[in-house]
């Protein structure tokens, strides 16, 4: 955060200064009081301070409340600023931080590939640009403070993550970032207990399109239906495409799968450039797409980014290849698992493991609500039009894909497990060196990650 006085503040967000000094100066944000884990902290507190223990490892700190004076404390420990109305004072000082910069800030949304989008973009612009960005996967709607606090007076670009949980939270983490590049990835099945129907999750993860800064830049999977029927019709700036099928702005062909990763030509105005991005699948070509046409609009050459996109180190559990029990190769994919996440590892799967025998281990699908039944049956399907030869399902919702998957494709083996406590003995029987194993799951399903573990080992 820029260091900004108490003096400043006090005006931006019309307060009454009712103990402390206006020359002291706060680098740290918060409006809770568990967020609260640095001196030189303001704190827009809702109510009143019971534990002030809880606080006084972080003194000096400055407190915005609707309350009076609250405390004994000194002077020079506790800054208190009173204002009429919290909730508007609080977005009076975020409306003013943000205003104070002007650098590129970059949104990504999706329903796969956000997270490897970022960090591929991070990893970019890194090398010699000081980057603000989202912290591993934590994209809750917790951090969009932080976040906008996180740049400061020497960064030169920022890149988050957008999530949605439910409708509402693209256009609540861009009322801080306000960003000027925004990224769709792709739009799939996810978080249907929140967003009620795919529709209302389609529509909020269209929200990204009324997010964008006027004059900013919208980039779209041109081979996603979903993502490029979005009604973009209200929007005034720059809208750049990307994809592999289709004609688009930034696109990608030939492209080659080698032990640990994708090459391909990008073709752009009429010129081609060879690339190479660590980490396995069609999927991951369209996300190095994604990151590719962000920094390039931002200015990176595409020889700059040919040279720093060879040495991305691929994210843990995310199409991580290993050896396995027996010799057999693991393919770890046991992060998250949605069914567009879940045909894009299929496709690994059988191009991994051609002339191989090829075992798909597969967990249940979360934050589906009402509509858990029917997207697993979805999975179901997606898994019987593929070359799999075995399937392994692992929880009692995921037991559907077997099912279904058993009787739209008779050939496929189908064993469910509730858990990886008999599952992993049954895969140390049935794997050998020509034996390809996928592990696809959730990061929140401990059975799928205990089993991915021991398979590892």
């Amino acid at each position: 955060m820029k260091p900004l006085s108490i003096g400043y503040i006090k005006q931006v967000i019309a307060g009454e200064l009712l103990q402390g000094s206006d020359d002291m100066f706060v680098q740290h944000g918060a409006y809770r009081l568990k967020q609260v884990r640095h001196t030189h902290t303001i704190l827009f507190l809702k109510g009143k301070i019971i534990k002030w223990d809880r606080l006084r490892p972080y003194f000096p700190i400055a407190i915005v409340t609707e309350y009076g004076r609250q405390t004994n404390e000194r002077d020079e420990d506790v800054t208190i600023i009173k204002v009429k109305d919290l909730e508007e004072s609080y977005w009076k000082f975020i409306k003013d931080y943000r205003k104070s910069i002007d650098i590129p800030v970059i949104a990504v949304t999706g329903t796969s590939g956000k997270t490897t989008t970022k960090e591929i973009i991070r990893h970019l612009l890194m090398a010699d640009r000081k980057i603000a960005f989202t912290n591993s996967t934590n994209n809750s709607r917790t951090v969009h403070l932080a976040n906008l606090l996180s740049i400061d007076e020497n960064t030169e670009a920022a890149v988050f993550e957008t999530a949605v949980g439910a409708p509402g939270d693209i256009l609540n983490a861009a009322a801080y970032i306000k960003p000027t590049i925004g990224i769709i990835t792709n739009i799939g099945e996810h978080h249907l207990n929140y967003c009620k129907t795919l529709k209302d999750y389609i529509e909020a993860k269209g929200e990204m399109i009324r997010s964008i800064q006027p004059g900013g830049i919208l980039i779209l999977n041109v081979d996603d239906e979903r993502t490029i029927q979005l009604d973009k019709n209200q929007f005034t700036g720059k809208v750049l495409t990307f994809g592999i099928h289709n004609s688009c702005k930034y696109r990608a062909s030939n492209i080659i799968y080698s032990t640990d990763g994708m090459h391909f030509t990008l073709e752009h105005n009429q010129m081609i450039y060879r690339m190479f991005v660590p980490g396995l699948g069609e999927h991951q070509v369209y996300n190095a797409l994604a990151a590719i046409v962000a920094v390039h609009q931002i200015g990176m050459s595409f020889m700059e980014i040919k040279d720093r996109l060879k040495s991305f180190e691929t994210l843990n559990r995310q199409m991580q290849v290993c050896v396995g029990p027996n010799g057999s190769t693991i393919i770890d994919d046991s992060w998250s698992i949605t069914t567009t996440s879940l045909k894009a590892a299929l496709e690994v799967l059988k191009n991994v493991g051609k002339d191989k025998r090829k075992i798909a281990i597969i967990g249940t699908i979360t934050d589906l609500g009402s509509w858990g039944y029917i997207i697993h049956q979805r999975a179901g399907e997606i898994i019987a039009k593929s070359e799999v030869d075995c399937l392994i399902t692992i929880g009692k919702h995921a037991k559907i894909m077997g099912e279904t998957a058993g009787k739209l494709n008779p050939t496929i083996e189908v064993h469910s497990f509730n858990n990886h406590i008999l599952a992993y003995p049954f895969l140390r029987n049935m794997t050998d060196q020509s034996t390809v194993v996928l592990v696809k799951g959730d990061m929140y399903s401990e059975a799928v990650k205990k089993l991915a573990m021991l398979l590892r080992k």
